[in-house]
């Protein structure tokens, strides 16, 4: 989504209304940052919105990109907020193999999921189609890409083949190197 560097875009600050609807929205999709959103969104503090060309929003707070959205898609996470609390986010694992073709931005396919080095919840854990979820990898501490599932963590497992995550955002793509001005 962003393998290019993002040139120019239209900031507009968010009205209070539409920025308590949106960290309703939040806390409900990821209810993990429950203790953490008065860090993340202070019930004071002037959120702007950057719309990007196709449809892209970006949620800014004191300069920094914090989340993004496609169309009415769900809210994706910003790298550098799930490297800040890495436990409030659905997280599989690539294996070694994989950490190369997720940095050059291709969509993660099953068989890196699946391989030895690699991880996935377990049954009762299992995520759902359309989850956003941070991807490790294997011998590091921090995610490498922030994802949208197209399948389930089970189906991921038996079906074996096919795009198991939709790239939304990596290490070094244009969005890690955007600067809010």
């Amino acid at each position: 989504m962003f393998k290019k560097p993002i040139t120019s875009a239209q900031k507009t600050n968010i009205k209070s209304s539409a920025q308590r609807a949106l960290r309703a929205r939040l806390l409900e999709q990821f209810p993990l940052l429950t203790p953490h959103i008065d860090d993340i969104l202070p019930k004071k503090s002037q959120l702007e919105l950057i719309k990007l060309p196709d449809r892209i929003s970006l949620y800014a707070l004191d300069q920094k990109v914090l989340f993004f959205q496609h169309f009415d898609d769900p809210l994706i996470p910003h790298l550098k907020l799930v490297h800040a609390y890495p436990q409030c986010f659905p997280r599989v694992q690539v294996d070694r193999g994989a950490i190369r073709f997720v940095l050059a931005g291709a969509q993660l396919m099953c068989p890196g999921l699946t391989s030895a080095g690699a991880w996935l919840p377990e049954k009762e854990d299992e995520l759902k189609q359309g989850t956003v979820v941070a991807v490790g990898a294997e011998g590091k501490q921090s995610a490498c890409m922030v994802g949208v599932l197209k399948m389930s963590t089970e189906d991921i497992k038996s079906i074996n083949k096919n795009v198991a995550v939709e790239t939304g955002h990596y290490l070094g793509d244009g969005l890690w190197k955007f600067v809010v001005e």
